[in-house]
């Protein structure tokens, strides 16, 4: 069973900076897709951001321009790095990894079988 294990979530004011990481063994070659979804009190979880083992990236609207989804092979790490936070950016933020092809969206949630246990996010006014 892979472990996505998450890390650098915290409270920033408003327009401050975050980087998240997310780590496993092998997770940066072994995928199809990494993704970071987050979920807000009250909401439904919503994809962020992924990245495709060909380099393609996506982004959910509200967060381009604002959001870089990257990854580092050598560490075996996928990061966030997000600036220009805002209020509305508080979440727990979970990266998410699919070992199956999916061949479907990428802001999917099944998409994505393996999960990891979040890391919270809170962005102050």
């Amino acid at each position: 069973q892979v472990q996505l294990v998450e890390s650098g979530g915290g409270s920033v004011q408003t327009g401050g900076s975050l980087k998240l990481s997310c780590s496993a063994p092998g997770i940066t070659r072994n995928y199809y897709s990494l993704a970071w979804f987050r979920q807000a009190p009250g909401k439904e979880r919503e994809g962020v951001a992924a990245i495709e083992s060909d380099g393609t990236t996506n982004y959910e609207d509200s967060v381009k321009g604002r959001f870089t989804i990257s990854q580092d092979n050598a560490k075996n790490t996928l990061y966030l790095q997000m600036n220009s936070l805002k209020p509305e950016d508080t979440a727990m933020y979970y990266c998410a990894a699919d070992s199956l092809d999916g061949m479907i969206s990428w802001f999917l949630e099944k998409r994505y079988n393996y999960w990891g246990q979040g890391t919270q996010v809170t962005v102050s006014p």
